[in-house]
């Protein structure tokens, strides 16, 4: 009896949090073509190199970014309006949603310049300390849960993080972003970027 009892309990569980789910991604659906969709695309593809693309980012990584504006950890006003009216579920739920979507990779544009970018990205450079991006983002530069994928992510707005974290102006993340940016030139900044964007 009390075997029946707990599977019952499991399964009825299991369907509520099925039902919650999909009321979470209907509420994001909705969420996003009332707001995000302008920016960021329906699906995260984005509409501008402006805007980074959200397909296939990390849910995690999404809802904390939007926690950040709606703090004023991470700044951007347009942003900080946008998040002040979502709650930490919706916040996770529009992260669950463009982690779901699909991202295609961008051209590269400057093979050269794509070509040390992948060598900083997957060597770095020894003779001024930079560590290799991959030892922290992944060989494929698809991050993890709390760790951003930059593979596909418009080369121009990686290179605007970069300098945004070298200029201490977005400090919402990992303090070792700081360190390992500082020691970066403006060329190793614009190839990783370049690079990772093509993959």
């Amino acid at each position: 009896m009390q075997v029946r009892k707990a599977i019952t309990a499991a399964c009825l569980a299991f369907s509520l949090g099925s039902v919650w789910a999909q009321a979470d991604q209907a509420r994001a659906a909705k969420i996003v073509s009332g707001s995000c969709f302008l920016c960021h695309g329906e699906n995260g593809e984005s509409s501008s190199e402006i805007f980074p693309k959200l397909a296939g980012q990390h849910a995690n990584y999404i809802a904390k970014q939007l926690a950040n504006f709606k703090s004023g950890q991470r700044k951007s006003t347009a942003m900080a309006d946008m998040a002040a009216r979502l709650s930490e579920d919706e916040m996770l739920a529009l992260g669950q949603y463009f982690e779901g979507k699909s991202s295609d990779k961008e051209t590269v544009k400057d093979v050269d310049l794509a070509s040390v970018g992948h060598y900083i990205f997957h060597t770095g450079n020894r003779f001024s300390g930079v560590p290799a991006c991959a030892s922290c983002h992944g060989k494929a530069g698809l991050g993890s849960a709390n760790l951003p994928r930059l593979a596909g992510q418009y080369a121009s707005y990686i290179e605007t993080q970069l300098k945004l974290f070298n200029q201490r102006d977005r400090t919402n993340d990992n303090a070792v972003m700081h360190s390992i940016v500082s020691k970066m030139t403006a060329l190793e900044m614009a190839a990783v970027a370049e690079y990772i964007s093509g993959k």
